[in-house]
């Protein structure tokens, strides 16, 4: 399978490009808006029960009912093996963790989030301030030894992707904590919107899922995935990105973490180009015109004879200023016609064209009357040949 390139990993825009779905965007926002208070309401409610309730089986029940009222859906197929204690996810939206601690007890590590209290409002694991990714190792290493915590969920691909196109190359650091993991795929689905847009903000994101009338979490629990005897990290990761992309329909690239942000970047600082319009559409008249043109001037390519059409509107003016080299253009290649002994047709305009003009306007104008008149005759001894009568091709060819 080709590598997909980043912009195709990226959902870069959050409202849809189809106009249909515009239309039904626009007429949903009034009922959005209501929800979006109604929910604001309700979700106090829900952090406040997740606040005072400790873990347990009870507690993600009704945190998982009251999520579905604020539109987060979660579904699963399979089973978490509660012996694993590394899940390993691709990573789709800032609320990943959120939506899996729902369907079984984790902890999701914060490596960019200072600790405090937006850090644990939003459900991360502290583990102090960030450091190098020594220190985040063995704060984890030391959080694994307690036989206590719950399994660390982890997103070795350290970025978000829309899921559609490929997964980002993923890390090797997740897998020197454990000799076996599990690996889940993540796949999010919400109408009218995308679920996430590259570059925004976990608190916009909320705002949006608030609106919306539902966000919908799909787990996949693959199987367990233990490391090969002198497998290197590494390889390990790269293993599992396999069966993962596998289990998405996906497939696994070599774009990392540290591209993506460059990508990311340089979009936001260089604009994309605009987008090439298409010409438009051209009417019978100007057709005709631009026919009779160039059957007079075979050389001449479309193109330039329909940009000066539209300017003068008149077929002679647009030969005059072709003629007097107003109109810059390439000449085409002439067909040439085997059983054209005459002499004539196309070399005729050759011979009496000229690459400059007469000091005197009265030599010019004899020059450009003498050049009209060939190129006239020229062309209407072509439309002859090609639609004439018998009896005039006849007569023509005896002229000739």
């Amino acid at each position: 399978m080709e590598q997909p390139n980043l912009d195709a990993m990226l959902d870069l825009h959050r409202f849809p490009a189809d106009p249909l779905t515009c239309i039904l965007l626009l007429l949903y926002t009034p009922i959005g808006l209501c929800l979006f208070l109604l929910r604001l309401f309700i979700g106090a409610h829900v952090f406040l029960v997740s606040c005072v309730l400790p873990e347990s089986l009870i507690r993600r029940f009704l945190l998982r009912g009251m999520g579905s009222v604020l539109g987060l859906v979660v579904a699963q197929s399979g089973r978490s093996d509660w012996s694993v204690k590394i899940y390993v996810s691709n990573h789709r939206t800032h609320f990943d963790h959120s939506a899996l601690s729902l369907l079984a007890s984790c902890s999701s590590p914060s490596v960019s989030c200072p600790p405090g209290f937006l850090c644990w409002a939003r459900g991360f694991l502290e583990l102090g301030a960030p450091g190098s990714r020594s220190q985040l190792l063995e704060s984890l290493k030391h959080y694994l030894c307690q036989p206590a915590n719950p399994p660390l969920l982890l997103f070795p691909e350290e970025e978000m992707t829309n899921g559609r196109a490929g997964l980002l190359h993923f890390s090797s650091w997740p897998f020197s904590l454990s000799d076996c993991v599990q690996p889940l795929s993540l796949r999010v689905t919400r109408p009218l919107l995308s679920p996430a847009v590259c570059g925004s903000s976990w608190l916009v994101d909320l705002l949006w899922t608030l609106f919306t009338p539902y966000t919908v979490y799909h787990v996949r629990w693959l199987s367990p995935v233990s490391r090969y005897p002198r497998e290197s990290d590494e390889d390990f990761a790269s293993r599992v990105q396999k069966i993962l992309a596998s289990s998405l329909g996906v497939c696994g690239t070599s774009h990392k973490a540290s591209d993506y942000a460059e990508h990311v970047k340089r979009r936001s600082r260089d604009p994309p180009p605009p987008r090439m319009q298409q010409p438009p559409p051209v009417s019978p008249v100007a057709e005709d015109m631009a026919r009779r043109v160039k059957e007079v001037l075979p050389q001449v390519p479309f193109s330039v004879i329909y940009k000066d059409l539209a300017q003068t509107g008149c077929v002679d003016t647009t030969i005059t200023n072709i003629l007097e080299g107003s109109v810059p253009y390439v000449p085409e290649a002439e067909p040439q016609k085997g059983n054209d002994t005459s002499g004539q047709g196309s070399s005729c305009p050759t011979r009496t064209s000229h690459k400059g003009f007469a000091r005197r306007p009265e030599d010019r104008h004899l020059s450009l009357q003498e050049r009209k008149e060939a190129l006239y005759e020229s062309a209407r001894r072509r439309y002859l040949e090609k639609f004439g009568s018998p009896g005039t091709a006849t007569e023509e060819s005896g002229r000739g």
